[in-house]
């Protein structure tokens, strides 16, 4: 998976500046205040692990995006007042932090990213390592339309952003379809402008997969959690059948 560049993470943090007070207000309500630290391995650019932060949460975060842990790091300078996370680059399948932590969260989608069943369920072995009691993890999943999964041709997008500073960022993104195999492929371009002016280009392809409650809740006892329930998304306006999953050690 080649994704989540530099343009590719301004352009994701100018479409989704703010989480949604719904999914805010879900794990807040999930996650363990007191008990412990938190940790995000797939943090991204800090869209949940900030206000979270903000919230009163002890929370740290991790990803394998260099570029999305500089804007991580950004939003975290900006706060008022300016809250502190430690911050790893990491990939979940291999994380390795010198901290435990009372649980765990990944959210809108991004445990889809691994595609390999056996990286899938190594990652899981890897978070559940870096909990201790009372050890929750959370993680919030949705399967595409079952009317987009059958469309034959590929999907094309074409969407733009307004940067802080007037430029833009346009992406066309290319998704096909893989139903059978439970599987999405996306290509995406993204190219930077100051009116006409090319300031930067980027390329992307990344892969997705999704599960059916009952395929996710084995893998994740298969992981070594007990006590695993599948529950309401974290997300409603995602388009699909959203679902969360909540275990523990």
């Amino acid at each position: 998976m080649t994704a989540y560049g530099p343009l590719s993470a301004r352009f994701y943090d100018a479409d989704k500046p703010h989480a949604p007070a719904a999914e805010l207000h879900f794990y807040a309500a999930a996650l363990p205040r007191d008990a412990g630290g938190i940790l995000e391995p797939m943090c991204g650019s800090g869209r949940l692990l900030v206000p979270l932060a903000e919230a009163g949460f002890g929370i740290d975060g991790a990803d394998a995006s260099a570029a999305m842990l500089a804007r991580c790091e950004t939003r975290l300078a900006r706060s008022n007042p300016p809250r502190e996370a430690r911050l790893f680059r990491q990939d979940i399948a291999e994380l390795n932090v010198p901290f435990r932590y009372a649980a765990a969260f990944i959210a809108a989608g991004s445990f889809q990213l691994l595609t390999d069943p056996l990286q899938a369920r190594e990652a899981l072995v890897q978070v559940r390592a870096h909990l201790v009691d009372p050890g929750v993890l959370l993680i919030d999943l949705f399967v595409p339309p079952e009317g987009e999964q059958r469309i034959a041709a590929p999907l094309i997008e074409v969407r733009s952003v307004t940067l802080d500073d007037g430029t833009r960022i346009a992406l066309r993104s290319e998704t096909t379809m893989y139903p059978d195999a439970r599987l999405a492929r996306t290509e995406s371009r993204y190219v930077h402008r100051r009116g006409p002016a090319l300031l930067g280009e980027e390329t992307e392809s990344l892969a997705l997969t999704w599960y059916s409650p009952e395929d996710i809740a084995a893998l994740v006892r298969a992981a070594g959690f007990t006590t695993v329930v599948v529950g309401p998304a974290a997300r409603p306006d995602i388009p699909g059948d959203g679902f969360s999953v909540r275990a523990n050690l």
